[in-house]
């Protein structure tokens, strides 16, 4: 790992720390949540030197912070989009979306669709990454707590 690719990592910690301090996040929770973005970026680079399609890197980066997140929300007892929506902005596309509305005032409707495409299945790969993270761990807790609550409750004597 090179200097550069170290300081995007404290970038991203640093990136969710304000975005935290933003949406009045405070104490350990804020750390918590700042992590979560450190996290987010160090996953996405090292996703991104071993598969070359960035959106199934955003997809898979997405899915393991959200699951951080859920169980982060447990420990705390903290609402889960506290810490999602502070550890997953360093993954906002910027760039892409930038380029995007710059190709729209430039006039090249080919080059606009393009773009807009690319952007929107990072944004597409972001929430599917999300909500299926979101939706496995609800159901296996679910099934966690079934099985300890049939357990605990049957009396079968030795």
């Amino acid at each position: 790992m090179n200097n550069t690719e170290i300081l995007q990592i404290v970038s991203g910690f640093i990136g969710s720390l304000g975005f935290g301090v933003l949406f009045n996040i405070r104490g350990k929770k804020l750390i918590i949540a700042s992590i979560g973005g450190l996290l987010a970026w160090l996953l996405f680079i090292l996703f991104n030197k071993a598969i070359s399609n960035e959106a199934i890197c955003y997809f898979i980066v997405a899915a393991i912070i959200s699951a951080y997140a859920e169980i982060s929300a447990r420990l705390c007892k903290t609402p889960a989009t506290t810490f999602i929506t502070t550890s997953l902005i360093p993954l906002i596309p910027g760039s892409s979306l930038y380029y995007t509305m710059s190709s729209v005032f430039s006039g090249g409707l080919e080059n606009f669709m393009e773009k807009a495409i690319y952007t929107l299945q990072l944004a597409s790969s972001l929430a599917l990454g999300i909500i299926l993270s979101t939706a496995f761990l609800k159901i296996f807790l679910k099934l966690i707590t079934a099985k300890n609550k049939n357990y605990l409750t049957d009396k079968t004597e030795v």
